[in-house]
């Protein structure tokens, strides 16, 4: 089971951990699966909520159960396996550099290559043309074409980025709670970009850490409900746009910005289906 992976993977990390697994009133056996596979561990704790609270604010919960005794809070999604050793990488990052607030790893297949989304670049009108139009591809050969989630060409070394991915990330957990946590107005998607952003905006940075690693099985989480997702992950662009972007445009602009996350959705929603 992908859970019980995910949390093996966290486990044999050579790192002490606590690990707390919420579950949004999932309908699959995955959590007795859980319960069976670590009955008994005092390092792996689940809460289980009776109806399903969101990412943003099942996050938070699970986050004010912990308390603030943590030193760094890792949030990972529940289809993502951390690579031996990549979790005291994650940890060695964010202690020496004491203005990054968030380490992520790189994001890989199975095959080990690096997935788009890795090292993202905060959303604005014309890198979110580039990526709904696929324009980003010409990224390679221009950087000013650069979409939304960045290049799949990761640096050898450590550096600071815009955004990394949502799926894997390590934060500073007195920061995490200066800022209130996740924003829980995000019913899935998007949520991970505002805290960031919201970081960036205290002066704060983060950090890719490409010698750690996260195989992400991405979608395995949302394939039971694939248009929820779609629509989720268009309301999350669109409510990321207004709270920290369409103030600095022009009204028009503005109604352009909106109408094209809609007309985006429309347009890859047939493919959506056809996937599901």
């Amino acid at each position: 089971d992908a859970l019980v992976r995910c949390v093996s993977s966290v486990l044999s990390q050579q790192t002490p951990v606590r690990i707390t697994v919420t579950d949004n009133a999932s309908t699959d056996d995955s959590m007795k699966q859980l319960q069976s596979a670590f009955a008994g561990s005092a390092q792996v704790k689940l809460i289980a909520n009776d109806t399903n609270l969101g990412f943003a604010r099942a996050v938070n919960a699970a986050v004010s159960r912990i308390g603030e005794a943590a030193r760094y809070l890792l949030i990972l999604n529940p289809d993502c396996e951390l690579l031996t050793g990549s979790l005291p990488l994650l940890v060695a990052a964010l202690d020496q550099d004491t203005g990054a607030a968030i380490a992520g790893p790189a994001v890989v297949d199975r095959q080990g290559q690096p997935m788009k989304g890795t090292m993202r670049r905060f959303p604005n009108p014309w890198n979110a043309f580039l990526t709904f139009s696929g324009l980003w591809r010409m990224g390679r050969f221009f950087p000013a074409f650069q979409g939304v989630d960045g290049s799949t060409r990761l640096p050898a070394t450590t550096v600071e980025a815009e955004a990394v991915s949502g799926a894997c990330m390590l934060l500073r957990a007195d920061l995490f709670h200066q800022v209130n946590g996740l924003d829980e107005s995000y019913g899935l998607h998007c949520e991970d970009l505002d805290l960031m952003f919201r970081l960036r905006e205290r002066g704060y940075h983060c950090l890719l850490v490409p010698a750690a690693q996260v195989f992400h099985q991405q979608g395995l989480s949302s394939s039971s409900r694939p248009v929820w997702v779609h629509w989720q992950k268009h309301l999350g662009m669109q409510r990321f746009f207004l709270k920290f972007q369409a103030s600095r445009h022009v009204f028009p602009m503005r109604w352009l910005v909106l109408a094209g996350i809609w007309i985006r959705f429309a347009l890859t929603l047939p493919l959506v289906l056809i996937r599901s």
